[in-house]
């Protein structure tokens, strides 16, 4: 059993990792409103895009056969594009996504090659000795923007496009709510008309389009692209946030209970110190009296 001088360092030393981590969990509740907020208000244009380019492809129809990203690659590998968090202490936020990771791989047939975004990924990867085809850690997660997105779209339209690869993929986690994240895989190309509503909702005949709807088809399809990896990021940010808010919440409770545990044992053993001398106090006042 500890010393009542060791019980007191330890109650101290619980007190101050408490401290700790009510402090991240104020920084995550500040940064989870703030993610939150803006993968919200993207949610609407992403939605759109989509419906757009579904009407647009309702009427081109087999034209779409002649798009390079509406067909499957003739290459035998697949590219997987994967977003963790930079850090840890964010519950099991990683732990979910890399065991989403392992159940889609044991799906495929083909090579896999990856494009990690995360230093949590990156790590995981390389001790499992995945091939890394390419890694992002600068600028930090927290730090992608949508200028950032639509350079790791092209890349990825880029490596598609070399005929490498069969297909590309993205993994990351949906943000469902405050208690709930989903980590999620789908396939970013070749597109699938399909997944657009494509001949679903088609475009009005008598609206005229101009240019033509081929070219504004056209220009869209990269804006679509860039705005699935956005959302993908930010979906994943405020996931990791409100894992981490979660996970600190929980740690700040445990170190309470913990810290009233060890207080009731120090108060026990102070008063049986007392107690130890007050009975020997007696004892010798007695001893001396006879």
């Amino acid at each position: 059993m500890a010393g009542i001088k060791e019980l007191r360092l330890r109650i101290k030393s619980i007190g101050n990792i408490k401290q700790i981590t009510r402090a991240m969990e104020m920084v995550a509740t500040t940064k989870l409103r703030r993610f939150q907020d803006r993968a919200i208000a993207s949610r609407p244009y992403a939605e759109e895009i989509a419906g757009l380019i579904g009407r647009l492809a309702g009427g081109l129809g087999e034209e779409l056969g002649d798009r390079v990203l509406f067909n499957e690659g003739e290459g035998d590998k697949v590219l997987c594009l994967i977003i963790s968090s930079d850090r840890g202490l964010c519950g099991a936020y990683n732990a979910n996504l890399f065991r989403k990771l392992e159940s889609w791989m044991g799906e495929q047939t083909d090579a896999i090659e990856f494009f990690a975004i995360g230093k949590k990924a990156e790590a995981y990867l390389d001790s499992s000795d995945y091939t890394i085809a390419k890694s992002v850690t600068e600028p930090p997660l927290e730090q992608i923007d949508y200028r950032n997105a639509a350079v790791i779209a092209a890349q990825l339209v880029r490596a598609f496009e070399t005929g490498e690869y069969k297909s590309v993929w993205i993994m990351g986690t949906d943000f469902v709510s405050m208690a709930r994240y989903v980590p999620r895989a789908s396939q970013f190309l070749p597109i699938e008309a399909s997944a657009l509503g494509a001949g679903d909702d088609k475009a009005d005949g008598d609206v005229i389009l101009e240019p033509s709807a081929g070219e504004i088809f056209d220009a869209l399809v990269p804006r679509y692209l860039e705005t699935q990896i956005y959302n993908l990021t930010l979906e994943s940010l405020t996931s990791e946030y409100a894992s981490r808010r979660f996970a600190m919440k929980n740690a700040t409770e445990a170190a309470n209970d913990m810290q009233a545990v060890l207080k009731g044992v120090y108060n026990r053993k102070r008063q049986e110190g007392i107690t130890t001398e007050l009975l020997d106090i007696v004892g010798g006042a007695a001893a001396v009296a006879s």
